[in-house]
């Protein structure tokens, strides 16, 4: 996959290209902020930060709303002034290579299941449209502006081990 990281930009106007240098990112690209695996994923990598902290990783969400509207849900997730990308129109999702989710992967028994029992522990969601209800999300490893890894969800609702994907972002 080639994309031009050099001009792909942060609201704090870095590039993921310059973000990249020396040490890892993980690009993470958010479903809408309505979906209770979207806020699940905030809450995972938040409680993880002290882990990406010691493993000196960069982060970058990539997500479909304003930035306001983002920087409430990073705040009420305890990640405050986090660097972001708003992507309402979904362009760099497509350049990534995510797609719109099928019936299968967006609301599949699967699917289902772990959303009540997402919801069951606490993790909220909501029907307002709060970005593209049909956009998979994924997640993308870069060091020193090159792509090194991937994760690709099959269905909405696949919760990443993120441990593991930190540790491949260290290590490679």
């Amino acid at each position: 996959m080639q994309i031009d990281l050099k001009n792909i930009k942060t609201n704090k106007g870095l590039s993921l290209y310059e973000i990249s240098q020396g040490q890892p990112l993980m690009v993470v690209f958010l479903r809408n902020f309505g979906c209770v695996f979207c806020r699940e994923a905030l809450h995972d990598i938040s409680d993880l930060k002290p882990e990406m902290k010691k493993l000196n990783i960069n982060l970058v969400f990539v997500h479909m709303s304003d930035e306001e509207t983002a920087n409430s849900f990073f705040n009420k997730y305890g990640l405050p002034d986090v660097k972001q990308i708003s992507d309402p129109t979904c362009d760099l999702y497509g350049r990534f290579g995510l797609s719109k989710g099928n019936f299968s992967q967006l609301l599949g028994l699967k699917t289902w299941v772990r959303g009540f029992e997402a919801n069951l522990k606490g993790i909220p969601y909501s029907l307002k449209k709060l970005g593209d209800s049909l956009q998979m999300p994924g997640i993308f490893l870069i060091c020193d502006g090159v792509i090194r890894g991937s994760y690709i969800h099959k269905r909405a609702s696949d919760r990443p081990n993120y441990l593991e994907l930190f540790n491949c972002c260290v290590t490679v």
